[in-house]
């Protein structure tokens, strides 16, 4: 009888021991469980690219139109040259004059371009004849010494004028005519 209650105390220990351990064992599973409860949220970020831009206007367009000049005759006209683009720009302008006959008038006209309005010019940049005038800077891509710049949303001027001289003019320039176009080339200023 001594080893069957000795026995039957074993086994109440034993069930007594996996009860406990069963219990302690659900007790941590639920408490881990509750710890791997934790609020969340998400939340997204976008991008978006734009280009700039680098918009020439040159006004007016058509520069001189003189007709009937004598000797001695001047004239000057004010070019606005336009930045309307989002980017700061340079420029450079290249000249090329046309006589329309033999007589060589473009050789024979002094011309002058100078930075600003005419009537409140700031500095001289060129000075010679319509037919040596090849233009201002270099279209070539980069910063070129003669370039000019414009900021982004600015306006700046030159003014071109001329002069038929008086005392070297002679009677071989009678119904003489050229014609000059001059193109403005820019490009932006950044990189």
């Amino acid at each position: 009888a001594h080893d069957e209650q000795v026995l039957a105390r074993r086994t109440l220990r034993r069930r007594a021991l996996m009860a406990i351990l069963l219990g302690s064992s659900l007790a941590m599973l639920g408490a881990g469980a509750m710890s791997l409860a934790v609020f969340t949220d998400t939340d997204a970020a976008d991008g978006a690219w734009s280009t700039g831009t680098i918009i020439l206007g040159v006004s007016p367009a058509t520069t001189f139109g003189p007709s009937g000049m004598m000797p001695g005759d001047t004239g000057s006209q004010t070019i606005a040259v336009a930045n309307t683009g989002t980017g700061a720009l340079r420029y450079a302008v290249e000249s090329v004059a046309t006589d329309l006959d033999a007589k060589g008038l473009a050789a024979q006209l002094d011309f002058d371009v100078d930075a600003g309005a005419c009537g409140a010019t700031t500095g001289n940049l060129f000075s010679g004849t319509l037919a040596t005038f090849a233009g201002l800077g270099d279209k070539a891509q980069g910063g070129q010494p003669g370039d000019r710049l414009v900021a982004a949303g600015d306006t700046a001027q030159l003014c071109f004028s001329w002069e038929l001289p008086l005392l070297t003019t002679d009677n071989s320039f009678q119904d003489a005519g050229t014609e000059a176009v001059f193109t403005f080339y820019a490009e932006q200023t950044a990189n």
